[in-house]
C-alpha cells in the first residue's frame, strides 16, 4: 500500500494520474463483464428462459440491498478528502522554520489529521453494514412472500434467495476497506481484488452449471446464488489481505473506533461525523428515487409480466448495457471522485477554487464531446449490426425477432444512459445539502413521469419490452436536461458558462447519421439469414465508423495526447 504522505486527493492529481485511475476502473469493468459475458454464453445454453427470468429477479434483489445500504454513504464519504499539507506551504514552513522541533510538531499534527480522516470514513462505512443486515432480511422476506407461483416453482428458489441475502452482508463487510481505497485512490489494489472476485464468481456459476448439467441434475437458479456468495467471499478475502497485511504502519483501525477530535461535537457517539451523516441522510431520499428510476423497468416487469418477458428484457439489458457498464460507469465514477475534490474546497472565494471549477468544466466538456461522437456511431450502425452478432452469441431457443428488435432498440437507449450518468455525476459532486433535497423532489417528479409513460406504452399501446426501453429513453432525456440546466446555473454562479456548441461534434459528423438513416429508409426488410446482406451491413458500419473518426480526428488526437502522453 502507498505511504500516507504520497496519498493525495483526486482533485490534486495531475491528468495523467487521473487517466491512470480511470484506466484501472475501466479495466475492472472490462474484465468482470467479459468474464460474465463468457460464462453467460455457456449458462444460457443450458437454462430455460424461465430460470433466467428468476435470475434477473435475484439480481434486482441483490442490487437493491447493496444500493440502499451503501450508495448514499459512499457519496457522502467522498466529501471527506485525505488531509494533506499544501506543497507551497510545506516548502515555506521548512525554509522559515526556527528549529526541527517546530517542524516535527507540524508533521505530527498532519499525521493526526490524516489518521482522523481515514478513521472517519472507516467508521461511516459501518453504517452501511448495519443498514445492509436490516435490508437484506426485510427485502428477502418481502420477496419470498410476494413471489408468484411461477417464480416460487423454480427449483432452489428459496435457497437461492437466502444465499443472495447472505452474499449482500458478506460484501458489505468490505466497506471499511473500500472507503480507504477510494479515499487514497488505490485503484490498482481495487482492480486486483475485484477482477479476481469476478473470475471466481464466473468460475463457480459456470462450473457448477456445467457440472450439474453433465450429472443430469436440474438445479434451477442455485448456480447464480452460489456465484454471488463466491464473489462476496472473494472480495472480503482480497480486501482483507490487501489492506491488513501490506501496511503495518497505519495509524488508524479498520474497526469501529472512537475518534479523538479537538471539537468533540463534530462526531456522534464519538465515532460518526455529524456532517457526513447529515449529508448522507439528505442523499438517501434522492437515492431511493434514483434507484427506482434506474431499476424501475425491472421492477415493473417483475410485477406485471411473465418470466419469459423478464428473461428477454434481462438479456437485452445485459448485452445492450455491456458497453455502458464497461466504459461509461468507470468514467462516471472517476469523474465524480475528481470533481468532488475540486468543487468542495473550504474557501470558495480564492483563486484555487476558480481554477478547479474551470478544470472540472473542461473535463466535463471533453467527456460530453466524446459521448456525442459515440452517440452518432451507436445510432448509425448499432441497430443494424447487433442482430448479426446476436446470432453467434446465444442458443437457438433464444433466437427470435422479438429479441432482435429489443436489442436494436436498446442501442438507441445507451447514449442517453451515458449522458445522464456523467451529468448527474457533476450534480452529485457539486450540489449542497439543500440542492440535494431539491434534486430529490425533482427526481420524484421524474419517477412519476416514468411510471405514467411506462403504463401507457405497456398497457395502452401494448408495445411490450420495447415500449419500456422507449420509456427509459424519455426518462433519461428529462433527467439529463434537468442536470444540464443545473450545471449551467452552477457554473454561472462561479463566473463560467457552458454552451451546447462547446461539446457538439463537427457538422460533417452528423452527416454520418443522416447517411445511415437514408440507408434504412430505402433498403428492403432486413434478411439476417442472407450472408451477403450481413457482409453489406458490417461493411457499411465500418465505413460510417471510419468517416466519423476522420471528421473528429483533431479532437481525438488531442485527447490522446492529453491523457496518455501527459
Amino acid at each position: 500500500m502507498v505511504e500516507v504522505e504520497n496519498s493525495r486527493p483526486a482533485a490534486q492529481q495531475p491528468q495523467v494520474s487521473a487517466a491512470r485511475g480511470t484506466s484501472y476502473l475501466i479495466l475492472i469493468q472490462v474484465v468482470s463483464r467479459v468474464l460474465t459475458f463468457a460464462s453467460n454464453q455457456l449458462v444460457l445454453r443450458r437454462l430455460s428462459p424461465d430460470v433466467f427470468g428468476v435470475a434477473t429477479q435475484l439480481e434486482l434483489y441483490y442490487i437493491t440491498v447493496l444500493f440502499f445500504s451503501r450508495e448514499c454513504l459512499r457519496a457522502a464519504i467522498q466529501r471527506e478528502p485525505l488531509a494533506r499539507i499544501p506543497v507551497d506551504d510545506a516548502k515555506e514552513n521548512r525554509s522559515h522554520s526556527k528549529n526541527d522541533k517546530q517542524e516535527g510538531e507540524r508533521e505530527r499534527e498532519h499525521a493526526q489529521d490524516v489518521s482522523r480522516s481515514s478513521q472517519t470514513v472507516v467508521n461511516m462505512s459501518y453504517l452501511a453494514i448495519a443498514l445492509g443486515i436490516i435490508l437484506s432480511g426485510v427485502l428477502g422476506i418481502c420477496y419470498r412472500s410476494w413471489a408468484t407461483t411461477e417464480t416460487a416453482s423454480v427449483p432452489f428458489f428459496y435457497q437461492s434467495v437466502q444465499l443472495v441475502g447472505l452474499s449482500c452482508i458478506v460484501e458489505l463487510g468490505t466497506e471499511p476497506f473500500f472507503a480507504v481505497v477510494q479515499q487514497r485512490v488505490l485503484y490498482k489494489e481495487r482492480a486486483a481484488v475485484e477482477m479476481t472476485a469476478a473470475f471466481i464468481r464466473s468460475l463457480v456459476t459456470c462450473g457448477f452449471t456445467i457440472w450439474t448439467s453433465w450429472k443430469g441434475w436440474y438445479t434451477g437458479v442455485l448456480p447464480f446464488g452460489l456465484g454471488y456468495l463466491a464473489f462476496a467471499s472473494a472480495l472480503l478475502a482480497g480486501y482483507s489481505w490487501q489492506m491488513l497485511t501490506r501496511d503495518k504502519t497505519r495509524a488508524f483501525s479498520f474497526w469501529l473506533t472512537p475518534i479523538q477530535s479537538p471539537s468533540g461535537a463534530q462526531y456522534l457517539l464519538e465515532r460518526f461525523s455529524r456532517r457526513l451523516v447529515w449529508l448522507g441522510a439528505n442523499m438517501y431520499l434522492q437515492s431511493i428515487v434514483k434507484h427506482f428510476l434506474t431499476q424501475g423497468d425491472s421492477m415493473i416487469l417483475a410485477a406485471f409480466s411473465t418470466l419469459e418477458d423478464q428473461a428477454i428484457y434481462g438479456l437485452a439489458s445485459n448485452y445492450g448495457g455491456l458497453v455502458a457498464r464497461m466504459l461509461f460507469q468507470p468514467i462516471e465514477e472517476s469523474c465524480r471522485n475528481i470533481w468532488t475534490g475540486q468543487l468542495n474546497v473550504t474557501d470558495k472565494e480564492n483563486r484555487t477554487h476558480k481554477t478547479y471549477v474551470e478544470a472540472a468544466k473542461s473535463q466535463l466538456v471533453n467527456v460530453l464531446r466524446t459521448y456525442s461522437i459515440f452517440a452518432i456511431l451507436a445510432l448509425s450502425i448499432g441497430p443494424s449490426t447487433i442482430p448479426i452478432f446476436l446470432r453467434f452469441l446465444i442458443g437457438s431457443h433464444w433466437m427470435s425477432p422479438k429479441v432482435q428488435e429489443l436489442l436494436s432498440t436498446y442501442c438507441c437507449y445507451i447514449p442517453f444512459l451515458a449522458f445522464n450518468g456523467v451529468t448527474e455525476a457533476f450534480v452529485s459532486a457539486s450540489a449542497s445539502a439543500s440542492d440535494m433535497r431539491k434534486h430529490a423532489v425533482w427526481m420524484s417528479v421524474f419517477s412519476a413521469c416514468f411510471c405514467l409513460v411506462s403504463f401507457l406504452l405497456l398497457n395502452v399501446a401494448d408495445s411490450g419490452a420495447v415500449g419500456l426501453v422507449w420509456a427509459n429513453v424519455i426518462n433519461m432525456s428529462i433527467r439529463t436536461i434537468w442536470s444540464f440546466f443545473y450545471i449551467r446555473k452552477y457554473l454561472r454562479q462561479n463566473n463560467s458558462e457552458l454552451e451546447i456548441s462547446e461539446f457538439s461534434p463537427q457538422l460533417q459528423t452528423f452527416g454520418v447519421l443522416v447517411l445511415a438513416a437514408s440507408r434504412r429508409v430505402v433498403e428492403p426488410s432486413p434478411s439476417y439469414d442472407d450472408l451477403f446482406y450481413n457482409i453489406f451491413v458490417l461493411g457499411f458500419g465500418a465505413v460510417c465508423g471510419v468517416l466519423t473518426l476522420f471528421s473528429e480526428r483533431s479532437f481525438i488526437l488531442a485527447q490522446y495526447k492529453s491523457y496518455f502522453r501527459g
